[in-house]
């Protein structure tokens, strides 16, 4: 029997008064899943994950965590409870080491800090190596490998990723999806939206397409990746010529 950790239900959200982003969007995330969130710009991705980590205002519907309604929480109740969120940008501590980065990752239970080293450590091992050194001579991907790290010591139930990849080179970006699918198999479920859309539907289990603040699809990842519907509004030219090609149509 599945287990939901994470549900939306016609959640309605939105910066500014009387303007939505989120228009009845609903989103859930099961016990161990790894779902992708792709969509246009502007349809409400982020602030998906911004109104569910508290950053956004809420006008409607409701978010629940393993069946507890936390609509409206503070980002550190729901840090306290189990929500992990790595914003896209300005997500370390750059004069800070790698070593303080994470302690402030765990800051509101910090005799669990040796236990949470050793999971994010057997994770990154390169990170155990480099405790000493500050975050902000890390290069972007590791930048990245860190914010993960640190959202990771309060042992998440879920794990909210907001672009990861953006910004870095090809290599990096390779890199960050090898380190979310890692994330994943050591028993974290994971929530990320992404503008690399054909890179993300690859390593999630399932995807949603957002647009206009609504979930307009939904499937396992691979569905998403082969539907003319989705590679014609969502995944663009490349993604189509690439289909033709494999089906030889």
């Amino acid at each position: 029997m599945t287990e939901t950790v994470l549900k939306t239900t016609d959640l309605v959200a939105g910066y500014i008064p009387g303007v939505n982003i989120l228009n009845g969007c609903n989103v859930y995330v099961e016990k161990g899943e790894l779902v992708g969130i792709i969509g246009p710009n502007g349809a409400g991705k982020s602030t998906l994950l911004k109104a569910i980590f508290g950053l956004v205002n809420v006008r409607g519907g409701s978010i629940e965590l393993e069946g507890t309604d936390i609509t409206g929480l503070g980002t550190d109740k729901l840090v306290s409870r189990g929500v992990g969120f790595v914003p896209q940008t300005n997500n370390v501590f750059a004069t800070l080491t790698i070593e303080e980065n994470l302690q402030m990752g765990i800051y509101q239970n910090p005799k669990a800090y040796k236990e949470r080293l050793d999971f994010v450590t057997s994770l990154f091992p390169e990170l155990g190596k480099r405790l000493k050194q500050r975050a902000g001579s890390l290069s972007g991907g590791e930048r990245q490998m860190v914010a993960m790290s640190r959202a990771l010591m309060m042992n998440p139930s879920v794990l909210l990723l907001d672009e990861p990849s953006a910004g870095l080179s090809p290599v990096r970006q390779d890199e960050t999806f090898i380190n979310v699918s890692q994330i994943n198999r050591a028993g974290v479920s994971v929530m990320i939206v992404e503008q690399n859309a054909r890179r993300c539907l690859q390593i999630c289990d399932r995807g949603y397409v957002l647009d206009l603040g609504r979930d307009a699809y939904t499937g396992t990842g691979r569905e998403l990746m082969h539907d003319p519907k989705v590679i014609e509004l969502y995944l663009g030219t490349l993604a189509a010529d690439q289909e033709k090609a494999r089906t030889g149509a």
